[in-house]
C-alpha cells in the first residue's frame, strides 16, 4: 500500500485511501486528504454524505477498515499528542447545559493537567485568554443553558481553544447561529488562520466563511468529488439539508480536545 510522504513537514493532517464501514456498509470510500500549516479547509457535502463520518475517524473517535491516517507526521495509532488537536462537535442537547461557561471553558485544559490537580496560573490565564477570544468574558458566570445557540457555540470553541491547539477542527458551527454571531465566529477563525493555526470545518455552505477559506473539499456519498479554491464568486453552495449523524457523548472530547 502506498504511503503518505514524510518529507512534507508542512502538513498537519494527511489520509490516504482512508475506508470507513459502518453496521458493515460502507460510509467513506478511499478519501485522500491532506491539510497543511496555517490552512483553513472546508468539508462539504449534501445529508449523509459522510462529512461527520470522516471527520471522527480522522481524529480515531471511530475506526476505520483500510488506509492511513497521520496528524502531524505521525501514525494515528501512535500518536498521543492530542493537545495539539482541537474539536468542537455539532452541539448536543446534553452537552455540558447544568455548568457554567467557564467551568466549561476550564474543562478543556484536563489535556493538559493532571486529575484532580488545582488550575495553575498558566491555565487561569489560558481560560481567560479563550473567553476574551471568543467574546464571552462578561458571560463567564451564566449558566451554559441559558444562552443563546450562537453563545453557546463560542463557548464550544472557547473550550477547544484554552488547550491551545494547533489544528482545530468544527463540525457544523454555524448551524443554528444567528447572523452576528457567525460573523464574530468568522473573524475569529481568521485570526487562528493569520496566527498559524490550521482549521478543518464542516460546513453546509460557505457562507461568511467565504474571506477565510483556501480550500473546499466536497463530499459525495461518502467519496470525494471536488477539491480545490472557491469559485470565483466566493461560494459553494451545497444542495441539500444539513448532515446530521446521530449524536455523540461528550466524553472523549471534554475539553474540545481529543481525550485520549
Amino acid at each position: 500500500m502506498p504511503v503518505i510522504d514524510e518529507s512534507k513537514s508542512t502538513e498537519v493532517l494527511a489520509a490516504h485511501d482512508l475506508t470507513v464501514e459502518l453496521g458493515g456498509l460502507p460510509v467513506i470510500r478511499g478519501i485522500n486528504l491532506r491539510i497543511r500549516h496555517g490552512e483553513a479547509v472546508a468539508l462539504m457535502g449534501g445529508n449523509g454524505s459522510g462529512k461527520s463520518t470522516l471527520v471522527r475517524s480522522l481524529l480515531r473517535l471511530i475506526p476505520f477498515q483500510r488506509g492511513e491516517v497521520r496528524l502531524f507526521g505521525t501514525p494515528l495509532a501512535r500518536f498521543e499528542d492530542w493537545p495539539r488537536v482541537g474539536y468542537v462537535p455539532q452541539r448536543s442537547a446534553t452537552v455540558l447545559r447544568t455548568a457554567k461557561v467557564r467551568e466549561v471553558v476550564a474543562s478543556g485544559r484536563l489535556a493538559r493537567r493532571k486529575l484532580f490537580v488545582p488550575l495553575r496560573g498558566t491555565d487561569r490565564i489560558a481560560i481567560t485568554t479563550a473567553l476574551s477570544a471568543v467574546e464571552m468574558t462578561d458571560r463567564d458566570s451564566h449558566d451554559l443553558a441559558r444562552l443563546s445557540g450562537g453563545q453557546q457555540q463560542r463557548v464550544l470553541i472557547a473550550r477547544a481553544l484554552v488547550g491551545e491547539p494547533d489544528l482545530l477542527v468544527l463540525d457544523e458551527p454555524m448551524a443554528g447561529v444567528d447572523l452576528p454571531s457567525q460573523r464574530a465566529l468568522a473573524q475569529l477563525l481568521a485570526d487562528l488562520v493569520a496566527a498559524g493555526k490550521s482549521v478543518l470545518v464542516v460546513l453546509h455552505e460557505v457562507g461568511v466563511l467565504s474571506g477565510l477559506v483556501d480550500r473546499a473539499v466536497v463530499l459525495r456519498e461518502g467519496r470525494i468529488v471536488s477539491d480545490g479554491p472557491l469559485e470565483p464568486s466566493g461560494e459553494r453552495h451545497v444542495a441539500g439539508r444539513h448532515e446530521h449523524d446521530e449524536p455523540v457523548p461528550d466524553r472523549g472530547w471534554l475539553g474540545g480536545t481529543v481525550d485520549r
